[in-house]
């Protein structure tokens, strides 16, 4: 893999086992993610929540379903937010969305594998461009793969806020009519993902941050003011683990700009 680019703040989540055993209902309340069972897949997810992305990874790939979840977030993140690189965070996704469609095909009922399968590809999607994505056909795979997760897993946030980005961006990149005719995008399908991912997760920062993204791509400048105070709610936050700590720290980019 070569060495990723740390965490900012080293030793800020000092976690142990035992503190990630008893914070996982607040660690894992957008994803819906059960404790793992499996000494190995707790231990990179331990090491994911420390902000230990390529120890996550490189752990998280050699284990079970839910060991490699943990390695494919920890590469999603390490991509969104570590890697200055271009070149290197899009082959990072792209890698990581391969991997998650293989653990989906080989896991069919597991919602984690397909929502990150759709997160992956969307973000690559997101870099090479949401257009150029279009037309090369990738839109309709994203959209399926968190359409299924959503499915399987009623209660993952992140899936329905992932799947209302989708339609906001598609919106936002090729009009209402082009993007519901082509791509089955819709305004009022992505603001109702993002508020009942909100529902569910009212404490995860990079919700409140996707909602406020969202509110501006479909409905523009009226909702601004709106999107500038949950920007604010976000940057505010405390952040319980090494994640949340980069998106409070986007939170506050966001205001700055």
């Amino acid at each position: 893999m070569g060495k990723w680019a740390a965490f900012p703040h080293p030793g800020e989540f000092d976690l142990d086992e035992a503190q990630v055993r008893r914070l996982w209902p607040r660690l894992h309340a957008s994803d819906a993610e059960p404790l793992p069972q499996d000494p190995a897949a707790l231990a990179a997810w331990r090491h994911f929540h420390r902000g230990e992305y390529q120890q996550a990874a490189e752990a998280g790939l050699k284990g079970g379903p839910t060991a490699v979840a943990a390695a494919l977030k920890a590469m999603c993140i390490q991509a969104s937010y570590l890697e200055k690189k271009e070149k290197q965070r899009l082959d990072l996704f792209l890698d990581a969305a391969h991997r998650a469609q293989t653990l989906a095909l080989r896991e069919p009922t597991y919602a984690s594998a397909w929502y990150l399968h759709g997160y992956a590809l969307g973000r690559y999607s997101q870099g090479i461009s949401v257009a150029r994505a279009l037309a090369q056909g990738l839109g309709g795979t994203v959209k399926e793969s968190l359409e299924r997760a959503v499915k399987l897993q009623p209660r993952h946030a992140e899936a329905h806020i992932a799947l209302g980005a989708f339609h906001a961006e598609v919106i936002d990149k090729v009009g209402a009519l082009i993007g519901g005719m082509t791509y089955g995008a819709k305004r009022e399908t992505g603001l109702k993902l993002f508020q009942e991912g909100m529902r569910l997760a009212p404490n995860s920062i990079i919700a409140v941050i996707e909602y406020a993204n969202g509110l501006v791509m479909l409905e523009g400048d009226s909702r601004l003011a709106e999107a500038t105070a949950l920007y604010e709610r976000a940057a505010a936050m405390a952040p319980a683990d090494a994640t949340e700590r980069l998106n409070v720290a986007l939170a506050q980019a966001e205001l700055q700009d």
